[in-house]
Order: C-alpha cells, then sequence, then structure tokens
C-alpha cells in the first residue's frame, strides 16, 4: 500500500494563526497601557524576522516531509501491526510522534550539531506568538526520528499529519499573555508558562521542557522545571541580528570555525556530538561562540 502525501494541517490553521496573533498583540497592548509591563511584548525588526524564518521554512519543510514520507513507506513494509485509522491508530500516532518529538528536541539541546538545526528557534529576546513562527531551516533530524512510527503499523500519512497537530498545539504557548492554568492541565500538558522556561536562558531553566503538547515526558525524563523567576529570552549569548541568513545558518558558521581551530579526530567529534557549551581542553582559538546553551 502507498498512502497519498496529507496536505499539511497547518495550512489549515494559518488564520488561527493570524486571529490569534492579532489578539495577543491587543490584550498586550491593553496591559502596557494600563500600566502592566509584566511582558516584554513586541519589537518590530524581530518580529518581522520571525516571520521571515517561518516563511523560509516552508520549503526546506516541504522537502524534509517528502523524505519522512518516503522513508516512513519504506518501513511499512516491515510493519509489526496494522493499526488502521481508527481512534487507537491516532492515538498512537500523536502521542507517539509527541514522544519522539521529546527525544528530538532534547537531543538537539544536547548534540552541537543538531543544535545547530535548532538554534534559531531560542534566537529571540523576546517571547510572542511570532516566535514561533521562527523555525528551523534544516531540520533533518525529522527523517531520523519519525519514520519509525510506521513500524507500529501507523500509515505514512498519519505520521505527517501527527506532526502537524504537534505543531499547531505548539503555537499557542509561545507566550506572555497567558499566565497559569488550572494545576491538572499544567501537570499534564505542555503550556505557555512551561514553554517560557524552555526559552529562557536563566541558568536554571537551560535545557528544561522540552515537551510538545504533553509535559509529563519532562516529569519523567526529570528535565521538568516550573516558572518561578522573571525568564531571560534568548540564548546565553546572543547573536545580535535580524538577518534571517544569519539567523538560520550562523551557528552552522561557529561550529564550523570552532572545528578549524580543533585539533585530534576525538576534539573535533566532541565538538560535534557533544553539548553547545563543551570545549576541548586545548584550544589554538578563543571561544566566540554566541550559543552555548549547557
Amino acid at each position: 500500500m502507498i498512502d497519498e502525501l496529507p496536505i499539511d494541517p497547518t495550512i489549515y490553521a494559518l488564520p488561527l494563526f493570524a486571529l490569534l496573533l492579532g489578539l495577543e498583540y491587543v490584550v498586550l497592548s491593553r496591559r502596557r497601557a494600563r500600566g502592566r509591563t509584566g511582558a516584554i511584548g513586541f519589537e518590530r525588526r524581530d518580529s518581522t524576522a520571525s516571520i521571515l524564518m517561518g516563511v523560509g521554512s516552508i520549503l526546506p519543510v516541504f522537502v524534509i516531509n517528502l523524505g519522512v514520507f518516503a522513508l516512513a513507506t519504506v518501513l511499512w513494509s516491515w510493519r509489526l501491526w496494522d493499526l488502521g485509522t481508527g481512534a487507537t491508530a491516532w492515538i498512537v500516532a500523536i502521542v507517539g510522534w509527541d514522544f519522539l518529538y521529546y527525544c528530538q528536541h532534547r537531543a538537539e539541546h544536547e548534540i552541537r550539531l543538531l543544535w545547530a538545526c535548532h538554534v534559531n528557534h531560542h534566537s529571540s529576546e523576546r517571547y510572542n506568538l511570532t516566535t514561533a513562527l521562527r523555525q528551523p531551516w534544516t531540520p533533518w533530524t525529522h527523517m531520523v526520528f519519525y519514520p519509525p512510527l510506521a513500524l507500529l503499523g501507523v500509515r505514512p500519512w498519519m505520521i505527517l499529519v501527527a506532526e502537524g497537530i504537534d505543531l499547531i498545539y505548539q503555537y499557542w504557548v509561545h507566550t506572555e499573555a497567558v499566565g497559569m492554568l488550572p494545576r491538572w492541565f499544567e501537570w499534564l500538558f505542555n503550556t505557555p508558562s512551561h514553554h517560557r522556561v524552555h526559552h529562557g536562558s536563566n541558568p536554571q531553566y537551560l535545557d528544561k521542557n522540552y515537551g510538545g503538547i504533553l509535559i509529563v515526558w519532562d516529569r519523567l525524563f526529570g528535565t521538568f522545571e516550573t516558572e518561578d523567576e522573571r525568564v531571560v529570552y534568548g540564548l546565553t549569548k546572543n547573536i545580535d541580528t535580524y538577518h534571517p541568513f544569519r539567523i538560520a545558518f550562523g551557528e552552522y558558521a561557529d561550529l564550523g570555525r570552532d572545528l578549524s581551530h580543533t585539533t585530534g579526530l576525538r576534539n573535533r567529534l566532541g565538538v560535534l556530538l557533544r553539548a553547545p557549551g563543551w570545549r576541548p581542553t586545548v584550544v589554538t582559538a578563543p571561544d566566540r561562540s554566541r550559543t552555548t546553551r549547557s
């Protein structure tokens, strides 16, 4: 069986994205007018850069999704089950994608080569719904983590739909306009409070709260942190640019520079595969990395 490539469900969500963005802008503007300055709010150049990053991601994400679909179709031939298209299949598809998203997201923070794919999403020093649009232009790790869902009997087209559902959910958590939600919801699901922590450069917030839809993965695997103090958004060493290409590829350039000044195979593999903040004991150039996370 060969499935047809589905239409990305995020396309249908675009009007909702625009509506929520406008509503957020109105809410934060009114709060500021009333003297409530807790939220950082918007900045024109920053929001423009985030929107351009989102637009620029459309083509590479489409190509990567073709790769995910093709690999999943191949793996489908070795599936253990065929879950069909009913409720069980959708639960496995969505929860399975969300768990694998946790794994991928954590790997992107803990392995510098993968961090180079993801760092642009953390590069804004503001936090609003345009930040959610600051998407990677090189999301090749999708082809590693998600096709194996086909082995569990999830049809390839359902895998891509589950991706869209996960991405749509994560849009609304990128805001300071929403405070704490009911305790049961905060315990189970990713929320604006949890995700603000994830975007924080405060020492206690680094590399925490990786969950997409569910925050229980972080609770289970020891990466959960509550929002206690005011979040400082961005990187520990910010990039100070609004240029989309520099945002998208700046860490690759830094990575290449560090590799060129590192000697020995073990050290070079360490630069590529260890945490973004790792450096060999002896280097031949000063550390000018602006993207250290841990």
